[in-house]
């Protein structure tokens, strides 16, 4: 894979909950706001640019848990979830800013998950013989590995092919939405088929292929050399419809309102002009030294030394 037709995609919200509970609640800017989901996000954003050297770079939030299309299709989807607590509700909005400032395209969209939003432009980015890695620990998002898709689970220096996600899961990439038809997820509350596990799904989809195939040859069920096939047949006509719903909440949509504009992705450093300010306001002064391009914008002006340092220098920093 070519470095220079390769287009980072980062799932944001893991990185930023890491954040938030990795760092100390006392790091907080000069009006007492807590910035440490902040601070972590901009530290691992920049490792990121430092250890990949991306070429193009795309960031994509979770506008909420509760207003998307699949709440539509199933109100009770994510359901378990608990909300953002206040404290980091409160700083999404910095992230956000943040990974602009240091020159990402950034996408959020109120009836589509970051998810759907890095899978509709994995699947324009494939169509124009493009690369995409897609940053994230979100065992979802392996559906859309490809010839052209890697996931990085960058925490773990982890990446999946096709074959890894197969040794993985047990499934190939395009299977994972028929697995979770089939055995439902209990992150996201998606149901599946009472009394079908992973280790039974993936048996059935090796013998069939995907959902819509099993259902079709639903009386063949019983002839498999599966323990108790008779049953998991049953069990498979009881639970038709949650099958089907869970699918459909599985899979990652690849049709969201996301503009196909590649020089925008095209990352080229931090926007200054964006940048200086807001590490003044969050009190992230010190952190300029690892942004690229920051010998040449700020010399040793004093104007860049930590201005919060009676704010945040006693709390812990990575």
């Amino acid at each position: 894979m070519s470095q220079h037709q390769t287009v980072h995609l980062v799932d944001a919200s893991p990185y930023i909950f890491r954040a938030y509970f990795s760092l100390p609640s006392s790091m907080v800017d000069r009006d007492g706001r807590s910035v440490g989901a902040v601070y972590g996000f901009l530290a691992f954003l920049l490792k990121l640019i430092d250890e990949e050297d991306p070429t193009h770079l795309g960031v994509a939030f979770d506008a909420s848990l509760t207003t998307s299309f699949r709440n539509d299709i199933f109100p009770d989807y994510k359901a378990g979830r608990e909300l953002p607590p206040p404290e980091l509700e409160a700083q999404l909005e910095d992230c956000r800013l943040v990974a602009q400032a240091l020159g990402a395209a950034t996408y959020v969209h109120r009836r589509y998950e970051a998810d759907d939003l890095i899978g509709t432009l994995c699947r324009w980015l494939e169509s124009a013989n493009r690369h995409c890695v897609i940053v994230t620990s979100d065992k979802d998002l392996a559906q859309l590995v490809s010839e052209r898709v890697t996931l990085l689970d960058f925490a773990r220096r982890r990446r999946y092919t096709p074959q890894a996600v197969a040794e993985k899961f047990s499934v190939r990439p395009a299977q994972i939405p028929d697995l979770l038809g089939l055995a439902g997820d209990a992150v996201d509350n998606i149901p599946g088929v009472r009394g079908i596990g992973r280790k039974t799904a993936s048996a059935l989809l090796d013998a069939f292929g995907r959902l819509e195939l099993l259902y079709e040859r639903l009386d063949q069920v019983p002839q498999l050399p599966l323990r108790g096939a008779r049953s998991i047949a049953a069990k498979l006509a009881r639970g038709r419809q949650a099958a089907f719903l869970s699918k459909r909440l599985a899979t990652i949509a690849v049709d969201a309102p996301v503009p196909a504009d590649l020089g925008r992705l095209e990352w080229r450093g931090a926007d200054w002009d964006r940048l200086d300010p807001l590490l003044d306001r969050l009190g992230f002064g010190r952190i300029r030294t690892r942004i690229p391009g920051r010998a040449a914008k700020t010399g040793g002006s004093r104007h860049h030394q930590d201005r919060a340092g009676s704010s945040t220098t006693s709390s812990s920093r990575t």
